[in-house]
């Protein structure tokens, strides 16, 4: 009789799912927790929807009318656990990671000829130098703010389609067509634009660096069409989700932070 393991197609094939899946694991909470993951409670102290959605930093936070925060958690992670507050004078919501890692995101459709400005705040009391964006392995930040896009699937890659329908399978909903991540890193210089290594679609832009700002409120600003245009040399179609992200995971350490409350812009027609 043969033996199956000798068949190079088998071996093949079977090695390009093994890849495809380590992959897509490796994406963690920007592939995955922004295309619609389970939504369950990380733990029972946190905040629920309604108790986060009555909150004040949920109130202060102007981004769409009907818009819902969501907590999403992802398969087989510990969660970061979020709770809404104040901090320093400030309606905050507080991130506290053990070597987790989800998100809390609004899910929204904000077509490109309408889109602003984002402003946001955050507070950081240390960052960790392990932290890099551009390694898999070590890729947690201890504050990002992330953007979903639709447009410019036109551009996407065979691996990019591949692991849309990985992701499609898993969660029930295919990936972006185009994350942004706004990210503060301990070394990088403000303007270092990363490409995620397992995909073009993924683009982080580091928007805060080093430790000179550390323990106070930083307000930003951003311009989302330039930094679509910086980022990914496109404009979108609309933008489609906006996500706040503490993560630990990779490195198993301990990040925490604050966020203020966003608010979204809209130009006049």
């Amino acid at each position: 009789m043969s033996n199956p393991t000798l068949h190079p197609s088998h071996d093949v094939d079977t090695a390009r799912r093994l890849a495809l899946r380590t992959t897509l694991s490796a994406l963690g909470a920007v592939a995955v927790g922004l295309v619609g993951c389970a939504t369950t409670p990380a733990s029972p102290g946190d905040d629920d929807a309604a108790t986060l959605a009555r909150s004040d930093w949920a109130r202060a936070s102007l981004l769409a009318p009907d818009g819902v925060w969501e907590h999403h958690v992802f398969p087989q992670r510990r969660p970061t656990r979020y709770t809404a507050g104040r901090h320093q004078g400030r309606a905050a919501l507080h991130a506290d990671s053990d070597a987790g890692t989800s998100a809390v995101r609004m899910r929204l459709r904000v077509p490109a000829a309408e889109l602003g400005t984002l402003r946001w705040s955050w507070w950081v009391d240390a960052l960790d130098e392990r932290y890099d964006p551009r390694q898999r392995d070590s890729d947690d930040a201890v504050v990002r703010v992330l953007l979903t896009f639709e447009g410019g699937r036109e551009r996407w890659s065979a691996r990019d389609h591949s692991l849309s329908e990985l992701a499609r399978l898993v969660t029930g909903e295919p990936l972006p067509d185009a994350t942004l991540m706004y990210l503060w890193d301990a070394r990088l210089p403000v303007g270092t634009v990363i490409e995620h290594p397992a995909t073009g679609r993924i683009r982080k832009l580091v928007v805060c660096s080093g430790p000179a700002d550390l323990g106070r409120w930083v307000d930003l600003e951003r311009d989302v069409l330039a930094d679509m245009a910086h980022c990914f040399g496109e404009t979108p179609q609309a933008l489609t989700g906006v996500g706040l992200m503490t993560d630990a995971n990779n490195t198993g350490s301990r990040a925490r932070a604050w966020y203020g409350p966003l608010a979204l812009t809209r130009r006049r027609s």
